[in-house]
């Protein structure tokens, strides 16, 4: 059978994770989108009630467009402070989440609590401890994969999946105008190995999750009246692949428009023995814009730039997404959440 260019390097990624005997993949794969930096529930599970009142929003993003098999990663979340805690000082949040890449995909939904600590008589300035415990559906999809010979044994006829329980941790500190946070995500990873399936004796191991160390921080500048600017930086490590950094800089304009961009990129810290020392280091950068059309209601939306060698095989990605903001019945000041 003749395979396009295109299609042998989508194989080539495919077979990177889907292999027929025992092997470990070792890889940064969690989940992450370009827009986290309006709602950081999906990197930290202390970030749940930030914004006091309950909040919903909707993401997708459509990955490498023009890439056969490309990713989408699509999810809705939804998070607020327990009224009835004193100080309200109980943070909730729920999470769903769908990814889907080639024949693989995985949905998960994780429960989160956070226990933040008032450190003034305002509010603002609080210390949060935050949990989140769930669990994922991983499935092979046989019905989408390339292959030569027709009914090939090895090949599932329809879909192969499992079930996977998971945890995550964090600690989040926040003012009105400064935030730092670190999380530890995948807490089972080490314990459970979503990445066995079984078809007529055949094994099949898709990409494995791994623990991810995530940590983050931003400031608020009032440049004047009607123009404020928040840099940020996220580090992510998982202690096998690159350590992945985004940088990020955003302007609020008319306490409306946020307008910016995200730069991010591989480094090398220290040596790690499954890490290549030819890895190309480069990976994106993104245009973020998110309108507040109200005090309510939002929407934004992100375009990432592939800079890697990856880029004359897709036409980037995009990213949209959707909030709301749910106001409590008790009239309450709230101070700005600018994170």
């Amino acid at each position: 059978m003749n395979i396009s260019a295109t299609s042998k390097l989508l194989l080539l990624l495919t077979l990177s994770g889907l292999l027929l005997k025992p092997a470990l993949t070792k890889a940064q794969q969690n989940l992450q989108f370009s827009q986290y930096v309006f709602n950081m529930l999906s990197v930290n599970p202390a970030y749940a009630g930030y914004k006091e009142d309950l909040f919903a929003n909707a993401i997708y993003r459509k990955q490498w467009v023009n890439f056969p098999g490309g990713p989408q990663t699509g999810g809705v979340s939804v998070d607020g402070a327990l009224n009835a805690s004193r100080d309200n000082r109980v943070g909730l949040g729920m999470q769903v989440m769908y990814d889907k890449l080639g024949p693989q995909d995985a949905t998960s939904i994780y429960g989160m609590y956070s226990y933040r600590i008032p450190l003034n008589e305002d509010g603002d300035k609080r210390l949060c401890l935050g949990v989140g415990a769930g669990v994922t559906q991983y499935s092979i999809d046989g019905t989408a994969l390339l292959y030569n010979d027709d009914n090939d044994p090895t090949i599932p006829l329809g879909r192969a999946s499992t079930w996977i329980p998971d945890a995550r941790f964090g600690i989040y500190y926040f003012t009105s105008k400064f935030y730092v946070g670190a999380s530890v995500m995948d807490l089972f990873s080490l314990y459970t190995d979503a990445s066995r399936y079984y078809w007529k004796g055949y094994q099949y191991k898709t990409i494995r999750k791994t623990q991810h160390l995530y940590v983050n921080a931003g400031m608020m500048f009032d440049l004047s009246d009607a123009v404020k600017f928040k840099p940020s930086i996220l580090i992510k490590e998982d202690f096998k692949g690159p350590t992945n950094v985004d940088l990020n800089a955003l302007f609020l304009l008319a306490d409306r428009l946020w307008v910016g961009g995200s730069y991010r990129t591989g480094v090398k810290l220290w040596s790690k023995p499954a890490l290549e020392s030819d890895l190309e280091q480069l990976d994106a950068a993104s245009i973020l814009v998110q309108f507040n059309i109200n005090n309510q209601f939002r929407i934004g939306y992100a375009y990432d730039l592939t800079i890697s060698k990856m880029a004359s095989f897709q036409s980037g990605s995009h990213e949209i997404s959707i909030g709301f903001l749910f106001p409590g019945k008790k009239a309450r000041v709230t101070s700005p959440r600018y994170f």
